[in-house]
């Protein structure tokens, strides 16, 4: 476990004292697949140079290129996205306490010490931004303009959330469960960032109070010391630098619940281009998608045998199949299946394809185990999330 002085060595943070924006902004830059997509290039404390769609407060997405490396994103490169520009720069671990209160018979403060001592759990799991791919969006909706990086696998090292509500015994008739980090507003009017989960959720043993990644100390700007973990669910749940748990008996009405993170109550979460929903519902679980890794949009590639390789994921069923056209949907092949990490995880795949000389389109869809099929067609919905079509990308063959 850090100290507090290893974790101000290693984060940079004594160059940060007022704010933490990158240490340097770099002369590259990407240009993303959509209009108004150039982006820079900045290097954060701990993190590899990674596109910048704000400083203040940091949202980091991944380079795409990094999601071929391998089924777990490296700490270095996992995407960053905060609401709320005061972040905490400065965390002495050994004073840091994590609160649980509410609805509870035993009323707990727990150091970072007290965690650790609890039995360990690990579990691999993709965190998605709600907003990942909003920039592909057409008509365009308000908000980051992201690609595709905004999201991550990482193997998870923690405690069970369960077992830190069995320990504060909760009371007959609590509803919910409400999570709330360091990070906080720069003006009192700004709602404070705090999000919430149903009890039965909250205790199923797979929503975790995280402290290791990959094998190592959280990053700061990816929670440090401790962080929830939702698999399945879209990253606004996941809440960083978590230092208070609240059981409460009713339906947590918090901005962040009842206004913000909203999806149309229908069954494909979506409206029609330009129309609002009647009703909405909190975001919750990932649709189904699948990408291609290895090979880039407008790729020129040798007449022949080529092989795809790329990664599927769902909201927590697993990935059954994952199915490749080389011909623009006329016809589909069938993946391999790369190994099985956990339900959660991304899985990855491959695929010996044979391109003709000329313009090729390929194209991957993924179904779920609960029979969850990626669609061919776009949804669209006002605020730009659940993004799943099937992917394309336009190579040509010599």
């Amino acid at each position: 476990m850090l100290s507090r002085r290893d974790l101000i060595r290693q984060a940079g943070l004594a160059a940060a004292a007022t704010t933490f924006g990158p240490l340097a902004a770099l002369a590259d830059t990407v240009t993303l697949p959509f209009d108004n997509g150039e982006r820079p290039l900045v290097k954060y404390p701990q993190k590899r140079p990674m596109i910048c769609l704000t400083s203040r407060p940091p949202q980091l997405e991944t380079p795409f290129g990094v999601f071929n490396g391998g089924p777990l994103t490296p700490n270095n490169a996992f995407f960053v996205r905060y609401h709320l520009a005061n972040i905490p720069t400065d965390i002495d671990p050994d004073k840091f306490t994590l609160e649980i209160k509410g609805k509870v018979d035993r009323p707990q403060k727990l150091s970072l010490q007290d965690i650790r001592k609890l039995t360990a759990v690990e579990l691999v799991a993709v965190n998605q931004c709600s907003g990942n791919s909003r920039g592909f969006f057409e008509p365009r909706v308000a908000g980051g303009q992201l690609g595709n990086g905004a999201m991550g696998n990482a193997r998870w090292r923690g405690v069970p959330l369960k077992s830190v509500l069995d320990m504060a015994g909760v009371q007959a008739g609590a509803r919910q469960v409400t999570f709330n980090g360091m990070d906080g507003p720069v003006f009192d009017k700004t709602p404070d960032f705090v999000k919430a989960l149903d009890l039965d959720h909250a205790r199923d043993g797979d929503v975790m109070l995280a402290y290791g990644m990959n094998g190592d100390d959280l990053p700061l700007l990816n929670g440090f010391p401790l962080r929830l973990v939702v698999p399945g669910y879209y990253g606004t749940y996941w809440v960083k630098h978590l230092s208070e748990i609240t059981v409460v008996d009713d339906v947590f009405d918090g901005f962040w619940m009842k206004s913000a993170y909203r999806i149309p109550d229908t069954p494909c979460n979506c409206v029609e281009p330009g129309t609002a929903p009647k009703a909405t519902i909190p975001i919750n679980r990932f649709t189904v998608r699948s990408f291609i890794t290895n090979i880039t949009d407008g790729a020129k590639l040798k007449a022949g045998t080529t092989r795809l390789k790329g990664i599927a994921f769902d909201g927590g069923s697993g990935i059954k199949e994952v199915a490749v056209s080389i011909d623009g949907a006329k016809g589909w092949l069938p993946a391999k299946l790369g190994k099985d990490l956990g339900k959660y995880s991304f899985r990855e795949w491959s695929l010996p394809v044979k391109l003709a000389a000329g313009p090729a389109e390929l194209k991957v869809r993924a179904t779920s185990n609960a029979g969850d099929v990626q669609p061919m067609e776009p949804r669209w919905n006002p605020a730009g999330y659940l993004r799943n079509v099937v992917e394309t990308v336009r190579v040509t063959a010599s």
